[in-house]
């Protein structure tokens, strides 16, 4: 039995419905090789794991494997996404409740901790969990006992912990947000996935197979990908890790047209660094870096906004800065501060630097 949540992780796994080939997961890089010796390690122990890399680069898939290659893998793999599970809801969707426990709570529902015993319960972003959580789940991970809500007595449980996040969990202990004692509790064994960019040597397999899969998925016969595109793969920076690179490769299959990607990358690459340089006077190299610092940092902050609803508590704690910080960097930034005054900011360029 496997239970999964809303979202998605890794649209690696979520889309195509099925663990990549090894050689496609871990490609050549000396980072995922030592990742995989790592992973094989620790797979049979019934230990947590941590898996820590930004969004897009595969945690789910290795969460997976683990699990396949464990002693349990006869067992559920149940998957829970944090933050796709509105806060008040969580710990009934992770714990269970009895009869009666509160309003609307007609019967007994187990929880995703109960379903996945004898088998891997996967956290995916830990971080998300709130500090109330965090301690029952430092009570299951201590003597494998729960309590569902409005039950009187513990229940006891046999199950694999694999958590993971793209937050650095030390920042959000330092902010009180997360706790110490759970963090060194599923930091047993801890897994780094690299990004993409530190990776280029497996792009081209990477993009070959995605164009492989998605011909055969959607009846296409999208044609493999020109030298230049392929060059072009090479130089980009990727902040979508390997899902920005399946995507692409998607609307190239749907599309047929080369035009889909090297647009994307080419307007991508525009926002991620475009800066203003007048060479018919002098240049201040230090002027123009603190003005694409500015820009860039702008650009981070609203995205972070936008993703958390903008909720300027939760994106401070996103971007590991205090909330007090935050307020003045949307202040200097030239952004609303907050989503009913939202407006067109002014460009920074326009807003003047500070003096060199």
């Amino acid at each position: 039995m496997a239970v999964t949540t809303a979202g998605s992780v890794s649209s690696l796994v979520q889309s195509l419905g099925e663990i990549p080939p090894d050689s496609i997961v871990f490609g050549r890089s000396e980072a995922m090789q030592a990742l995989r010796d790592r992973m094989d390690k620790v797979a049979s122990a019934n230990v947590p794991v941590l898996i820590q890399g930004e969004s897009g680069t595969g945690k789910d898939i290795i969460a997976r494997m683990i699990h396949s290659l464990s002693p349990w893998k006869t067992g559920p793999y149940v998957k829970v996404n944090c933050p796709a599970i509105p806060g008040t809801l969580l710990e009934s969707e992770l714990f269970g409740y009895e009869k009666g426990a509160f309003t609307g709570a007609y019967g007994t529902k187990p929880g995703r901790v109960e379903m996945a015993h004898r088998g891997t319960l996967f956290l995916d972003e830990i971080s998300e969990l709130d500090l109330g959580l965090q301690s029952k789940l430092l009570q299951l991970l201590q003597d494998g006992q729960f309590c569902r809500i409005g039950a009187q007595e513990d229940k006891k449980v046999e199950v694999r912990v694999v958590c993971a996040t793209n937050r650095k969990l030390e920042a959000e202990i330092e902010n009180g947000t997360f706790r110490q004692d759970l963090f060194y509790r599923i930091n047993v064994v801890n897994l780094q996935m690299p990004p993409l960019r530190e990776r280029r040597g497996d792009i081209e397999d990477l993009a070959a197979y995605f164009l492989d899969y998605y011909n055969r998925k959607y009846n296409c016969r999208a044609r493999e990908l020109s030298a230049d595109l392929k060059a072009s793969l090479q130089k980009y920076h990727w902040p979508g890790n390997i899902r920005e690179l399946e995507n692409l490769i998607k609307r190239y299959v749907i599309l047929g047209n080369e035009d889909v990607i090297t647009g994307d990358l080419v307007a991508s690459e525009r926002e991620y660094f475009n800066p203003d340089i007048n060479l018919d006077g002098p240049i201040s190299l230090k002027k123009l870096t603190r003005q694409a610092t500015r820009e860039l940092e702008r650009k981070v902050i609203l995205k972070v906004l936008q993703a958390h609803h903008w909720n300027r508590k939760q994106a401070a704690r996103a971007l590991s800065i205090s909330y007090r910080a935050l307020l003045y960097k949307i202040r200097d930034a030239g952004l609303p501060p907050n989503r009913s005054s939202r407006r067109r900011p002014e460009p920074i360029a326009n807003q003047g630097a500070a003096a060199d």
